[in-house]
């Protein structure tokens, strides 16, 4: 169905960003963007493949099938993995059921939208690294140099606070509180905040880095060499750079993948073998949902062992097999 009447994508759009995500929902500006190139990327394709410009794009003519067929186009073409495909998926959703509310005509077109389903993906445990891997990463850095002294507090401040890259590369001086027990205020995804203890080792460092810092303009904690944000990219490669330096001193590095949600799942996994209850930890790194957190209790082997330790083993010690000759002479003719 393609009626003349039909509503222009462009000022529904419009809509969908400015007055539900950012006056309603108020959502991060990571879901802003996150939602914005799910978009850029649905008119580009539509542009290309359907002949259809996005101006003149209407909600009849983003059916079912085209959607369909554009989710496909990111596995196959881009190579998108699933859960990248159902995330652009939610975004689409998303922005169907403000078109449902828009126009009474819409909901039919948008109720056959909402139905298409997520992909299902393989559920993996999630992947750390020794303590041991963790202390010669953060040993890497060169701490004679200005940025090897940033480096090492940054990674150091990852581990400590199991932070999110998003929120470190955000965080300012003021957000972090020397005394008698030092914290740092984090603000954290969907808008929550939470508020982190640190080590007095890290404190120290910290103290240290703005005092040297104190000479420049930016207010950042770990600002770029022009005093700007360091961006995700950023991060990645001063990690990497210590993880390569590291690996010559620690030989299991050489065939880990280590990326800084690692650092994350490793101050988990580390919090919960040192017996911090799993609760606090769904606090100290902010999932909205504890369910979320008890992936490290599966991906733990050392936490299995020591429940399965306190219980006693079951079973009837099971005798030898004795095969007669017999039997051994028909199993050799098979």
């Amino acid at each position: 169905m393609k009626a003349k009447d039909s509503s222009r994508i462009g000022p529904l759009l419009e809509k969908f960003f400015i007055e539900f995500l950012c006056g309603q929902k108020r959502v991060s500006n990571e879901t802003i963007a996150s939602y914005r190139d799910t978009f850029r990327l649905l008119l580009c394709y539509i542009r290309e493949k359907h002949k259809i410009a996005p101006e003149a794009l209407r909600v009849s003519d983003l059916d079912v099938g085209m959607i369909l067929s554009f989710l496909q186009h990111l596995e196959d073409v881009r190579h998108n993995s699933i859960k990248s495909r159902n995330l652009r998926l939610s975004a689409i959703r998303s922005f169907f059921r403000i078109v449902a509310l828009s126009d009474p005509k819409d909901v039919e077109h948008s109720s056959r939208v909402l139905a298409i389903p997520v992909k299902r993906t393989d559920s993996r445990l999630i992947s750390s690294i020794s303590r041991n891997e963790m202390e010669s990463i953060l040993a890497a850095p060169d701490l004679n140099t200005c940025s090897g002294r940033r480096d090492h507090a940054l990674l150091l401040t990852m581990y400590n606070t199991g932070m999110r890259v998003s929120e470190v590369i955000a965080l300012d001086r003021s957000q972090v509180l020397f005394g008698s027990s030092a914290f740092i205020r984090i603000n954290g995804k969907g808008r929550k905040e939470r508020t982190v203890p640190v080590w007095s080792k890290t404190a120290q460092i910290l103290q240290a880095l703005f005092a040297e810092q104190s000479r420049g303009q930016s207010e950042l904690a770990f600002p770029n060499r022009n005093g700007g944000q360091l961006t995700r990219n950023g991060v990645n490669y001063i990690l990497q750079k210590a993880v390569r330096r590291a690996a010559d001193q620690c030989s299991s590095l050489q065939k880990r993948t280590v990326t800084p949600h690692t650092v994350r799942h490793s101050t988990a996994s580390h919090l919960l073998q040192s017996g911090v209850d799993i609760s606090i930890i769904a606090l100290w790194l902010g999932h909205e949902s504890i369910e979320t957190t008890h992936r490290y209790i599966e991906a733990d082997l050392a936490t299995k062992e020591r429940a399965l330790s306190k219980l006693a083993p079951a079973g009837s010690d099971v005798p030898p097999l004795k095969i007669p000759d017999s039997v051994l002479a028909f199993l050799a003719k098979l």
